[in-house]
């Protein structure tokens, strides 16, 4: 098989998975987290005055990632930059608002969202091996996206690529969204993000304090976690017992 088509065919089975597998990574984190926690000594920031600054700066570089998610996802149309897992799915290509500065900026997002915690474990080499395998992961998810887009769109995806950078964005050439920014998709596909965050950040600071057998929680994101998931559990509701967060179009 052409190299071409392998990476395709490795792509369009990460994208199916591309919920799940980055879980090992959090996993690996977790238990780097753990060590840094016993042995605070081999960390760039434990122990020293700027520890709880250094932890609301990873959470500012989640929540940052989640933002370019809801900002994406808010501006677009229905059957677009959604979160379907078998096939691929574009009814429109998507070129204005954030698509007119780079190609993929969902993943530009998910980036910012798991570099968050990544950053949290105060380790330099986990941070190189954290960006290596993300750049590895989705740039063969990419890949086959932009096969689907190429096969489907043909020289209006051409012309779009030839201009738009895939991931790192290039701000001169935005152009205004096409639809107006809209809550309810976002608050209908993004809860899940908002909870996770909180949710990972909150239990890697009453694991932190547990191992420490100490009880100076961070009351923010004890919080912050209960607020999300409340609203994680009635958005659930909401979604698939009412119509409240249906839109026509979106």
């Amino acid at each position: 098989m052409a190299l071409q088509e392998t990476l395709e065919k490795q792509g369009q089975w990460l994208f199916r998975y591309r919920s799940n597998i980055p879980l090992i990574i959090l996993l690996i984190g977790t238990m780097l987290f753990l060590w840094t926690e016993l042995h605070p000594e081999t960390s760039v920031y434990k122990g020293t005055p700027y520890e709880i600054y250094y932890e609301s700066f990873c959470l500012f570089i989640s929540l940052f990632g989640l933002f370019i998610r809801v900002y994406t996802v808010g501006h677009t149309p229905a059957n677009t930059s959604g979160r379907n897992v078998a096939t691929q799915v574009a009814d429109s290509l998507n070129t204005t608002g954030i698509y007119s500065i780079v190609r993929h900026p969902l993943y530009l997002g998910n980036f910012f969202m798991w570099f968050g915690p990544a950053l949290l474990t105060g380790h330099f080499w986990f941070l190189i091996s954290f960006c290596f395998f993300y750049w590895v992961y989705y740039e063969r998810i990419m890949f086959a996206e932009e096969q689907f887009l190429r096969g489907k769109f043909g020289k209006t995806y051409l012309d779009w690529a030839e201009r738009v950078p895939a991931f790192v964005p290039k701000f001169k050439n935005f152009v205004k969204p096409g639809f107006p920014f809209s809550w309810r998709k976002v608050l209908k596909k993004e809860k899940n993000g908002l909870a996770a965050v909180f949710l990972i950040f909150f239990t890697f600071d009453v694991v932190g304090e547990l191992i420490n057998k100490g009880h100076n929680y961070n009351y923010f994101l004890v919080a912050m976690c209960i607020l999300t998931m409340l609203m994680y559990a009635v958005l659930k509701y909401l979604k698939y017992n009412t119509k409240v967060l249906d839109e026509t179009g979106r």
